[in-house]
Order: C-alpha cells, then structure tokens, then sequence
C-alpha cells in the first residue's frame, strides 16, 4: 500500500485542494499577461490538466512554480508574435449618479487613458503591477510565483510606477 506522501498530486482530493487554492490566482496571472478572460480560462484549464497529466513527476514543494511555468508557456505558444494589449471590459454603469455630467465625463477619460497606459507597460512590468496591485500580492509572493528574485519585482513595479506617473502626468 502506498503511502500518502507516495501518492502526492495523484490523489483526487490533493488535486482538487490545490486547484481550489490556485485556480483563481493562476488565471489573473495569465489575464493580465493576455488581457482576454476566456483565453485565460482556456490556458488555465489547459495547464491543470498537463499538471494532472503528469502529477507524478511533480515534487510538491515545487508544484505551484511547476504549474505557472507550464501556464506561462501556454501563454507564449499562443502568443508567440503577437503583441499584447490589454482590453479591460467596461462595467455595467448605474442609471443614476450625484455627479455632474463633466465629472463623470472626465472619470471616464480618466480610466481610459489609465488602461491605455497600463497596456503600455512591458508585459513583465505589468504582470508584476497588477499582481501587487490588484490582487494584493507581496513583493515575495510575487517572485515565487514569476520565478525570479524579490529584487527583480521591485525594479519592475518601479518602472511600471515611473512609467505610469510619466504618462498620466500628462493628463
């Protein structure tokens, strides 16, 4: 009989548990590098059942690095010479408001010219942003998850914020 530790990724609950835990994260990652949701479920569902696929060969302190490096490659063969520019979809807008029509006016400018600047982030930089940013990733967690050191992420997200600032200052 084996033992537990033996069985590791292979077992159903193991696996479940683990794509509870990751799913959500794995798919924002491949978003913000793509920018389009259905492709980043596709690639997401796509670099789960690679990792079920090979779920014994896989050491689990190692799993979650395993499970992005095989995402991210997913991402690259899809768009291997295609630049990548993010399209945020537009919420649904209430139909009431207490603002004035040229508050609302300029809001709207506002977040366009934020989403134009975000797309021309590197992809690095933006990935490593909108980690922090959005999903409230630390600094550790997010080089972790990239594979690459803290150093790394905090030159990124501080060429993303010069960048940023450059572009919206002249707003």
């Amino acid at each position: 009989m084996k033992k537990k530790e033996d069985i590791g990724f292979c077992d159903e609950k193991i696996f479940s548990d683990f794509f509870l835990n990751n799913s959500k994260l794995l798919n924002n990652y491949i978003f913000y590098k793509c920018g389009d949701f259905e492709l980043a479920s596709d690639i997401v569902q796509e670099a789960f059942l690679k990792f079920w696929n090979n779920c014994d060969k896989i050491i689990p302190g190692k799993a979650k690095s395993f499970l992005f490096t095989i995402a991210t490659n997913l991402f690259l063969n899809e768009y291997s010479r295609n630049k990548v520019v993010l399209n945020f979809k537009n919420t649904i807008p209430k139909n009431y408001t207490n603002e004035s029509p040229e508050y609302i006016f300029e809001e709207k400018e506002f977040q366009s010219k934020l989403e134009n600047a975000i797309s021309n982030l590197t992809e690095s930089q933006r990935t490593a942003f909108l980690m922090n940013r959005i999903d409230g990733k630390k600094y550790t967690e997010i080089a972790e998850i990239l594979g690459i050191s803290v150093k790394a992420v905090e030159k990124r997200i501080h060429y993303a914020l010069l960048n940023l600032r450059k572009e919206i200052e002249n707003i």
